[in-house]
């Protein structure tokens, strides 16, 4: 301590247990500069919080947003095939495979060859997988609730007229 003091620098100060504690649990707010004028990075954001919602929400399901989508979209077009599910929701070729793949093992899925093209193969829910979905559904509307209590109802309106706008859009 007397070599530190002769240096002329000054000692620390004995920094209670709890003090420390407490520090550490209170990280001093982050500046995200011009990020939260960005709609990239807000929309982000607002992605991680819905998608961390619907996986909490849909936990006992084990049910991922892509599966949902994926069988919501072959309940409403029976008998799609597998390129047109691709191309409508997005999803690469060979990611909509291995989706299928899982969902076909849990019972919820059947390709069916398709009587128009040897090569394709036509979609379809089994009994399980449309007993599956309406589970699914009713706690897709419980996350939607959530989303909407965090919103208010106006604003959440809103974000799906803008959105819609972009899901339109090539």
């Amino acid at each position: 301590m007397r070599a530190a003091a002769a240096r002329g620098r000054r000692q620390p100060r004995p920094v209670r247990a709890g003090a420390r504690a407490a520090a550490r649990a209170q990280p001093p707010p982050v500046d995200l500069a011009e990020l939260t004028g960005l709609a990239g990075f807000l929309l982000r954001r607002a992605q991680l919080w819905v998608f961390q919602d619907f996986f909490r929400t849909l936990a006992p399901l084990a049910i991922r947003p892509a599966q949902f989508s994926v069988l919501a979209v072959i309940d409403a077009n029976a008998g799609l095939s597998q390129n047109a599910l691709a191309q409508a929701l997005g999803i690469e070729r060979a990611g909509l495979v291995r989706l299928l793949d899982g969902l076909e093992a849990r019972g919820y899925v059947v390709r069916i060859p398709s009587l128009v093209d040897r090569r394709s193969h036509a979609l379809a829910l089994t009994p399980e997988g449309r007993r599956a979905l309406v589970r699914m559904r009713a706690l897709v509307r419980r996350h939607e609730e959530q989303l909407i209590a965090k919103l208010g109802r106006g604003q959440h309106a809103a974000l799906l007229r803008a959105l819609a706008a972009f899901a339109q859009s090539p």
